[in-house]
């Protein structure tokens, strides 16, 4: 598992660009998209292209769809895993490695009534391997909190593994060190639109649209890496 956490932060400091967008409607409810792609000019780069034959593929499933095309993999989870499956059921994801025409990227999205209700999107994918693969379930270190009482919205990231978060850490700072000679790509940016204006916003970085209903918040992702509370965020509307 060592090792392929390692894979996760080489592919994220060295090609990647993430987009984190929420849309919050006037009750409340909404969405949450979060595309994680491949910037190839980078990957290129390192030559790290062909050590893996890349096949095409396209594929939309919903996470339910996994727990029952898998079920008897399922089952064999203890519960607190399933139960983490469960959370997921009705995350969507789209996958597309297109080798030919450069794409490679991944979407994971969720509609929910109540923002609280956003599951921990960022791991999403990485269960749906573990179910897919039947390999044990390598969690990340932290989870996103988001809450919205109709005037405050906040985002806070949590750190839920001390002992993890500083491995990864670790092993990002080694990762940076390494490929620093090179002109990458490596972004998290954050896209939030509002069903009112915006009245103010703890970081001074955000970008306000002109109707000032949505901002745009943009971080290196080794930044992130290192210090993923960094993204925290507060905003107050009218």
């Amino acid at each position: 598992m060592k090792y392929i956490s390692a894979l996760i932060i080489l592919f994220l400091l060295t090609s990647c660009q993430i987009t984190e967008t929420i849309q919050i409607n006037p009750d409340g409810s909404g969405t949450i998209e979060v595309v994680q792609l491949r910037d190839e000019n980078s990957y290129m780069q390192l030559g790290e292209q062909n050590l893996m034959a890349e096949k095409f593929r396209d594929t939309t499933f919903v996470f339910q769809d996994y727990i029952t095309k898998y079920q008897e993999t399922f089952v064999r989870f203890c519960k607190s895993d399933q139960a983490l499956f469960r959370e997921q059921a009705n995350v969507k994801m789209h996958i597309k490695v297109d080798p030919v025409q450069m794409e490679n990227f991944n979407t994971v999205s969720f509609e929910f009534k109540k923002i609280e209700e956003i599951p921990n999107v960022n791991e999403s994918l990485g269960l749906a391997n573990s179910l897919k693969e039947n390999y044990p379930i390598s969690g990340q270190f932290f989870k996103i909190k988001y809450t919205f009482d109709g005037m405050i919205f906040k985002r806070n990231v949590i750190i839920t593994d001390q002992k993890k978060f500083d491995e990864d850490k670790k092993n990002a700072k080694e990762f940076e060190t390494k490929y620093s000679k090179y002109k990458l790509t490596e972004t998290y940016t954050l896209k939030y639109y509002f069903p009112r204006k915006i009245v103010s916003f703890s970081n001074e970085k955000a970008i306000i649209s002109s109707d000032r209903k949505s901002l745009t918040l943009e971080f290196q992702l080794s930044d992130c890496w290192q210090n993923p509370e960094m993204t925290n965020l507060e905003v107050v509307l009218e």
